[in-house]
């Protein structure tokens, strides 16, 4: 992996494509581990989590895990999502946070040595490079093994590192068919994604699964 535990580090998670990463690979992430398991490796300055919400909603099934990570080691960026239905009547959903991502490590490059970031999206390329040339290591999160692949070549070949999704995720995640059949007499569930339980709106491309 990579990770030095003199080196301040900062994590930058896009919540959306860590669950729909995780969730292709069978994982239902664990976002109390995932904090201990990176600062248990690497000296974390901050980690960063953002999510797009629907506004039209009075409860957001978002609401149980950010409130959940806004007290417990997570800055949470959120904004606004925007739903609307297309020409085929169909339900779509946009909100992403790319704008959101790219201005947080452009500010924080000058003050850390390495910066995670937790994505499979090509269009990162050109913020990845831009904190390379301040001095910043960058490792991306995503996944190869998941088919199709969920991370873009030109951000795979921009990065400093890889990390292999599947290849860590032992250490913050659990299987869900496994959950099923494990019981859990003294065991508190593990803090994971609300939309794992839950059905989502059909999406293109260039929209944001918000869940």
């Amino acid at each position: 992996m990579n990770l030095k535990k003199e080196e301040r580090t900062c994590l930058f998670i896009d919540g959306s494509s860590l669950y729909s990463t995780s969730r292709g690979l069978g994982f239902d992430v664990d976002y109390k581990k995932l904090l201990d398991f990176f600062t248990s490796k690497t000296h974390i300055i901050r980690a960063y989590y953002y999510a797009a919400i629907l506004d039209t909603e009075d409860y957001s099934p978002l609401k149980p895990l950010t409130d959940w990570l806004s007290y417990n080691g997570y800055f949470l960026v959120t904004k606004p999502a925007r739903e609307f239905t297309d020409s085929t009547g169909k339900r779509r959903v946009k909100g992403n946070m790319e704008i959101e991502i790219a201005v947080d490590m452009m500010e924080m490059a000058p003050h850390i040595d390495h910066a995670i970031l937790f994505t499979g999206d090509s269009d990162f390329r050109r913020v990845v490079e831009a904190v390379q040339r301040q001095g910043t290591r960058v490792s991306v999160v995503s996944s190869m093994r998941s088919s199709p692949p969920l991370i873009g070549d030109d951000l795979r070949r921009q990065a400093d590192n890889f990390m292999e999704l599947a290849t860590i995720a032992n250490n913050f995640t659990r299987r869900q068919q496994a959950d099923t059949q494990r019981p859990r007499v003294g065991n508190p569930s593990p803090i994971r994604h609300p939309a794992d339980q839950m059905s989502e709106p059909d999406l293109d491309d260039d929209e944001t699964d918000i869940l």
